[in-house]
């Protein structure tokens, strides 16, 4: 289950946040998406529909949605972010291609026992996790001849 768009508009107006029209197309934009957005493309897409409506605004929609746990924010190489609406029921976690950006979503995680272990060892109370693989997808593998040879994870 994905969250919508009307839910996302609910929770942000129930924690106190004005719903301005350019919120309200920022969210519009990544509801729509099926696929993770950077907060440049989400601007590409609004700027031809609402010239009008500033970078600094999808920042700090991404910012308000992302505090309030609403987008699933994927950390791509270079300090890039991309953002998806959140799952709610669903934990999951990203391959991402450091070649063309493409973001998979994968679910089975059998990281419980490691984080059993490392509360045990710290002391940490761990409340959740990210975890990221990078590599390259493979349609890039399949269209550009790499400098380098690429190794695998064993």
């Amino acid at each position: 289950m994905i969250y919508t768009e009307n839910k996302v508009i609910s929770r942000v107006r129930h924690k106190g946040y004005k719903l301005t029209p350019q919120r309200r197309k920022v969210i519009s934009t990544i509801a729509l998406s099926q696929e993770h957005l950077t907060p440049i493309a989400i601007y590409e897409k609004l700027q031809s529909q609402y010239p009008g409506i500033g970078l600094a605004t999808v920042y700090r929609t991404l910012e308000i949605l992302t505090d309030l746990g609403l987008v699933c924010m994927v950390h791509s190489e270079g300090n890039g972010k991309s953002y998806l609406l959140r799952r709610p029921t669903e934990h999951h976690h990203h391959l991402i291609c450091s070649n063309c950006g493409t973001v998979i979503d994968f679910t089975n995680c059998s990281l419980h026992k490691l984080a059993q272990k490392l509360s045990q060892k710290t002391g940490f109370d761990i409340n959740n996790h990210l975890l990221e693989f990078s590599g390259i997808c493979p349609d890039c593998q399949a269209s550009v001849k790499l400098p380098y040879p690429t190794k695998r994870m064993k």
